[in-house]
């Protein structure tokens, strides 16, 4: 499990193509890797990956076919940056919402509004996911903690700030970009209760 606070934005220096799967070696600050060991869960891009390798001041992540096809990993070359954080560590102050590292989207980049007051994204995904997402609700964004900012029809804004921009790599989006999305967990279950509430009532009206 993670909160959504990236910690580093980190690079990638090399990736290995193999039969259904790529190694993505990347270059983790030493202090964050203090007691990473091999098997550790930690967030790339808001995917959690299992560290198979750790050498040369490098951590290695075998990133399968199936997480490929549905995440914005499959688009990182080497050289690029990954916003990296390792999983929650429990009694430790949570400042973002808890996120399970499990994408369930691609929104496409729309719009990039920067002026010297604001830095605005705007994202569009795939209809049905709208349901889940709300004015001032959370959502994860490439692995950061978010508060939704504006919503019309199947796109959604978010407002950025300076800190965000720094320690992130969305002040690298561009348009056309594919960024990862992870819903709210406990709106997903609301929302899915409340709709599955409502056709039971409809179905026994009629």
């Amino acid at each position: 499990m993670f909160t959504g606070i990236v910690q580093a934005t980190c690079d990638v220096v090399s990736i290995k193509e193999q039969s259904g799967l790529k190694t993505f070696e990347v270059k983790i600050p030493e202090e964050l890797q203090q007691g990473l060991e091999t098997g550790a869960s930690v967030a790339n891009n808001g995917v959690c990956l299992t560290v198979t390798k750790l050498a040369n001041n490098s951590v290695y992540f075998d990133v399968m076919e199936e997480t490929l096809e549905v995440t914005n990993l499959n688009f990182v070359e080497p050289g690029n940056k990954v916003n990296i954080e390792r999983s929650l560590t429990f009694g430790k102050e949570i400042g973002g919402h808890i996120l399970s590292g499990h994408v369930h989207a691609m929104a496409t980049v729309v719009e990039v509004s920067e002026t010297d007051s604001h830095y605005n994204l705007t994202l569009s995904i795939p209809t049905k996911w709208m349901d889940y997402i709300f004015y001032k609700g959370f959502v994860g964004v490439n692995g950061c903690s978010l508060t939704v900012g504006e919503i019309n029809d199947d796109r959604f804004m978010l407002h950025l700030i300076p800190e965000t921009l720094k320690l992130t790599n969305l002040s690298d989006s561009k348009v056309g970009d594919k960024i990862n999305i992870e819903i709210d967990s406990q709106t997903q279950v609301i929302v899915d209760t409340v709709e599955r509430v409502l056709a039971k009532k409809m179905l026994n009206n009629n």
